[in-house]
């Protein structure tokens, strides 16, 4: 496992120190995608997605945040935290490299990070991420905006996490997918600072992944109703 995470580090560093030095000014932004309560059959659950950025356009410094905290259990069933170095590769797309942190309640994680984030033809935003360690991970997401008036927006969503190996401590079967699906409706109170937004969300699990969730006695598919908040600073 420390070798993929040396390597991710390596590269960010290598990164770092090849971008010509710039005169350009230092910027940086936070934003929550996904601030939310979601209502579903079993537990209700707090969640966000989150993140933040300082540095120039050549090279930046990204921090993301994602969690899944169970309020009838009172505990985070999902928490990861990236810290990555983020620089373009092309007119609209980024390489990333860096660490992911995992520290839910139970088994703790760490990968290394490598990956490509941008915006594909039609203005969808992707992200191909792969996680590094003994236990390797790969995941696509791709979101969309589409505007029905200038503040009214719904945002589809597509998430799929596919496990490269066994990691039956943390219940995931090597090659067994999880995907999320979620549309959620925004208005933009204040420019695109503050959007309250209501939507629906649905998580399934397959293969050897479902299988030993049905084994702990839980559901391999969850649907919930959300409501939240998407924030820009």
């Amino acid at each position: 496992m420390k070798k993929w995470i040396f390597l991710a580090g390596a590269l960010a560093s290598a990164t770092l120190l090849t971008r010509p030095v710039s005169a350009e000014p230092v910027v940086w932004a936070i934003q929550a995608e996904q601030f939310e309560y979601r209502v579903g059959e079993g537990t209700d659950i707090y969640a966000w997605d989150a993140g933040a950025f300082v540095g120039k356009d050549e090279l930046r410094f990204v921090w993301r945040s994602e969690a899944e905290y169970a309020v009838d259990t009172d505990d985070f069933e999902t928490l990861e935290n990236q810290f990555r170095l983020q620089t373009p590769i092309s007119d609209f797309f980024d390489a990333v490299a860096g660490i992911r942190f995992d520290t839910p309640q139970g088994s703790d994680r760490i990968y290394g990070v490598l990956g490509i984030h941008g915006l594909a033809p039609q203005w969808f935003e992707v992200d191909l991420d792969l996680f590094l360690s003994e236990y390797p991970t790969l995941r696509f997401e791709v979101e969309y905006e589409a505007l029905i008036t200038n503040r009214l927006i719904l945002t589809p969503s597509f998430e799929i996490d596919v496990p490269l190996s066994d990691d039956r401590e943390i219940g995931q079967g090597g090659f067994g997918p999880t995907v999320e699906i979620g549309a959620r409706l925004s208005y933009d109170l204040i420019d695109r600072a503050v959007s309250p937004y209501i939507g629906v969300h649905w998580e399934r699990s397959f293969g050897e992944t479902a299988a030993l969730a049905r084994a702990e006695g839980e559901e391999a598919s969850s649907v919930y109703i959300v409501a939240g908040l998407r924030l820009m600073f």
